[in-house]
């Protein structure tokens, strides 16, 4: 059997099935740290993929001039406007601890004040076990100091081709990349053939399937991240998986192509990140769900 055929089945495997006995919340809850005046739609597009996916809540952790911007955008999003305040940690500590899977940079911008407040936001994410993916500028934070991730048990950093060059210059070698980002960190480095550097268990680089189309408008590396935090929420939840991060990002991966790949059919060139957020549901379908 092909790793693709045994990553899918494996995915299809954690997809929690939907029973009336379920409470909200159990089915995931993921929160989004990211949104800045310059930019409000990515957190959008990561947090409502993610509820897309089957997540059931989804808590937006933005700086105050995002807050109303993003709130406009759905009132499905829980959005907190802390992160540009001098107090940030201490008004997103009580909800924290309420979340499976955290996804850290949609839209973050670098401002400095607000980079200080995600550093101690990863610094808690450390001590209390909160499965982080760092995408956007949070990967930018960690070109500054890269021992943020190495102390994240079980991090997934989701790089395109010119943001891994920055991180670990060219290094393809998963021995070489796992002396340089610890046994706990997955690698999703996204193109137009994803390959995922599993170094947590198998030790392995897992070249995917090409997909999608030539069309690369913004925000599909939002939908990707949002998409992997409910998978991997999942994964993380099945007794069964032994290697969660590696499922979720195979599962992301298929999923965001597909939905550019759709999406694509219906718009050609037109296509924006927003249409292949409505395919989400007709993808699952297709590959993941069980009833």
């Amino acid at each position: 059997m092909s790793d693709s055929t045994d990553l899918l089945e494996r995915a299809k495997a954690v997809v929690p099935r939907l029973e009336t006995n379920l409470h909200k919340g159990q089915a995931g809850r993921i929160g989004v740290v990211g949104g800045s005046v310059e930019y409000t739609g990515a957190p959008f597009f990561a947090g409502i993929s993610a509820l897309r996916v089957g997540a059931d809540l989804v808590h937006v952790f933005c700086c105050q001039s995002a807050a109303p911007v993003i709130k406009s955008y759905s009132p499905e999003l829980i959005v907190h406007p802390v992160l540009d305040e001098h107090c940030a940690m201490a008004k997103m500590e009580k909800w924290l601890d309420r979340l499976h899977v955290l996804v850290v940079g949609p839209g973050l911008g670098r401002d400095h004040a607000v980079l200080e407040n995600v550093t101690m936001l990863l610094k808690h994410c450390r001590h209390s076990g909160i499965k982080v993916i760092l995408d956007a500028d949070a990967l930018h934070l960690l070109t500054l100091d890269f021992s943020l991730a190495r102390s994240l048990s079980g991090a997934i950093l989701t790089p395109n081709a010119v943001e891994y060059r920055r991180l670990f210059g060219e290094i393809k070698d998963i021995g070489e990349l796992r002396e340089l980002i610890g046994k706990d960190v997955t690698v999703l480095e996204k193109g137009l053939s994803d390959k995922i550097y599993d170094v947590t268990v198998t030790n392995q680089v897992y070249q995917l399937p090409p997909g999608g189309s030539a069309r690369r408008c913004g925000g599909q590396g939002d939908l990707l991240s949002g998409a992997l935090a409910t998978f991997y929420c999942w994964a993380l939840n099945c007794s069964q998986e032994t290697n969660p991060a590696l499922v979720a990002c195979f599962a992301a991966s298929l999923l965001a192509k597909h939905c550019n790949q759709e999406a694509f059919k219906e718009k050609g060139r037109g296509a924006l990140c927003g249409d292949m957020i409505e395919q989400i549901p007709k993808i699952f379908r297709e590959h993941f769900e069980h009833f």
